[in-house]
């Protein structure tokens, strides 16, 4: 099916007219970092506040110039990940990249090394209000902190150590291609397939996706390997007591809150079996295999061709507050957005903030579907936050993993609750619920479950050396298995798909953070229905804050209390509410001749 999208590609001049251009840029910030360390280098700690904020300026300024090029050089290699010349350009980006990060290290490393009494002080002045967040986090690295000259060895060996097989990761999943009915599918096109109405079609998706993934599992499981081991050896050399240490730091959380995150959710897996239980049921299947969790009922077999979905959601931002409105329509109207399905496109979506002196950029892999609508909004909600917080300048604009997802999954909700309010039908308002519960369960529990995957290989990696394939599916297979509870059969097959899933190689630790932002915007979204307009104004307030504070004190003005072990508690009630509507309707269209519509499949299905 044409969607429109084909031609929705972005425009990326707004960076660089031309490659020369970008080099040029690139010359200059070399130039600008060796001047700013023959200038500074050995006198961050005598700097008083308005000389240290003079400096942060120029540093800033510089890493402005080095991001907007490793913007641009990431970018052009993710549409054609294929392409030789796109992947120099992006692997010249990076080590120029590093070689000038490596002359300004000194400056965090020198602020970190000061006495914390004198820094204390040096942070209530008003000339490094700007950059107080910032430098307060540089202050909390000081343990982990190792001397200028292994700092810079390790920033160089990362440009061929873990940057290297992460990015070997993404072009050997893009160039992989699925045998399906006489096609060869991308990863993307094949793992659409797992959300047909036609359970022959999933069944026949999962297993080409197995069959596509094994002849290259070897390579796969040396990858994990040589990152989890990368992994270890810097978190030994950097004094951290767990795999995930370093993550919770980054994420400005304590460790006993993600704790008790994760013991909250384990321990309301009965909530994923009652689920999958009702969609069995609902379905009319003896039993629930794993490729029918993403089963659609009637109305989620709707394609939306790509202006329908951009009005939709549109729309559905600009009712929430006009000023998000209108920071949407520039990313279609600007060309600030690729969706086109393109041979050798990295999979998935992103949202790239790129820098404070451009604009957030937005990847798609545009098909249609009612799930690519809310992945539209989800990417458009990383961008609006990723526009608002610009405000706060390179250093403080971005915010941990932790809430970075807050703005992505509220603009889901808000196109959700649009849907909602359109459809009349009970049938159709059952089966959009459902794929909300479905989306809920991947973002909270699917991502925990995850999170234990990553925990057993992480420390099994650090005792036991060396993992096997076998040993990788085991674990796999074994957290899964834990979440379901028997609602699922598990097939043979799906041993093998931890060795797609991205986040394990690019930014391990990052998963719980999806059911972080989930069960957060649960609680945001009741306070939005209790107060109106008064939440709204305060919202936009909290996406300009960027990262300029700790998460639990930016998300405290809304009236939320992160250091709260109940408030998880809260957010997993707000789950079991919607199972319980979802299993109400069903009742309810189950006694009316409309059931029937329930399970339809396809037309000639």
């Amino acid at each position: 099916m044409q969607t429109g999208a084909e031609h929705v590609r972005w425009d990326l001049t707004d960076l660089y007219s031309d490659e020369d251009a970008l080099r040029q840029d690139l010359k200059q910030a070399l130039a600008e970092a060796d001047a700013f360390a023959r200038e500074y280098h050995g006198r961050i700690g005598s700097l008083n506040a308005r000389g240290l904020a003079a400096a942060l300026r120029r540093y800033e300024a510089i890493l402005d110039r080095l991001g907007r090029a490793y913007t641009y050089a990431y970018l052009h290699w993710s549409t054609n990940t294929e392409d030789p010349a796109r992947g120099a350009l992006l692997q010249y980006v990076r080590e120029r990249y590093t070689q000038a990060t490596q002359q300004l290290l000194f400056l965090e490393l020198e602020w970190a090394a000061i006495d914390p009494n004198r820094a204390r002080r040096l942070l209530t002045t008003r000339a490094l209000r700007p950059y107080r967040h910032y430098l307060e986090l540089q202050q909390r690295l000081r343990p982990h902190l190792l001397s200028e000259p292994e700092e810079k060895i390790l920033a160089e060996k990362r440009v061929t150590g873990r940057d290297a097989w992460s990015r070997f990761f993404d072009e050997l999943l893009s160039s992989l291609r699925f045998e399906l009915d006489g096609q060869r599918l991308t990863e993307q096109e094949v793992l659409a397939r797992l959300y047909d109405s036609d359970r022959e079609v999933r069944r026949k998706a999962a297993l080409a996706f197995t069959e596509g993934l094994k002849p290259r599992i070897r390579e796969l499981t040396y990858i994990f390997n040589t990152v989890l081991a990368d992994k270890a050896s810097e978190d030994r050399l950097r004094g951290y007591r767990t795999w995930l240490e370093s993550r919770n730091l980054a994420n400005e959380v304590s460790d006993e809150m993600v704790e008790a995150l994760i013991r909250s959710v384990t321990e309301r897996y009965d909530l994923v079996a009652r689920f999958y239980e009702l969609k069995r049921r609902l379905l009319g299947l003896d039993a629930l295999y794993d490729y029918d969790r993403y089963a659609p009922l009637k109305e989620a077999s709707t394609r939306y061709r790509w202006e329908e979905a951009r009005a939709l959601v549109e729309e559905a931002y600009r009712t929430f507050h006009p000023r998000m409105g209108e920071i949407v329509a520039q990313f279609f109207e600007r060309r600030w957005i690729d969706a086109a399905m393109t041979p050798g496109k990295r999979s998935g979506a992103f949202s790239h903030g790129a820098v404070p002196s451009a604009h957030p950029y937005i990847l798609l892999n545009y098909t249609g579907t009612i799930r690519d609508v809310q992945t539209l909004a989800h990417e458009l909600g990383h961008g609006v936050h990723q526009y608002l917080s610009r405000k706060q300048g390179l250093l403080q604009a971005d915010t941990p993993l932790t809430t970075a997802e807050t703005a992505s999954v509220f603009g889901e909700m808000l196109v959700f609750e649009r849907l909602m309010t359109l459809e009349a039908d009970p049938s159709n308002r059952l089966a959009m619920l459902m794929g909300k519960i479905d989306d809920t369960m991947a973002t909270v529990f699917r991502q925990v479950a995850m999170n234990r995957f990553e925990d057993r290989m992480h420390n099994a990696r650090r005792q036991q050396g060396e993992l096997s394939v076998e040993a990788f599916c085991d674990f796999w297979i074994e957290t899964q298995q834990a979440m379901f509870r028997g609602s699922v059969t598990l097939g043979e097959h799906y041993r093998y798909w931890w060795s797609y899933i991205p986040h394990f190689i690019h930014t391990p630790g990052y998963v719980y953070a999806y059911a972080f932002g989930e069960l957060l915007v649960l609680a945001l979204f009741a306070r939005y229905r209790q107060e109106g307009p008064d939440f709204v104004e305060r919202y936009l307030q909290l996406l300009e804050a960027g990262g300029s504070d700790w998460p639990h004190v930016l998300v405290g003005r809304l009236g939320v209390d992160l250091t709260d072990p109940q408030f998880w508690h809260e957010g997993l009630q707000a789950i079991e509410d919607l199972i319980a509507q979802a299993e109400a309707l069903a009742t309810r269209v189950q006694e009316e001749p409309a059931v029937s519509q329930l399970t339809g499949s396809t037309p000639g299905g």
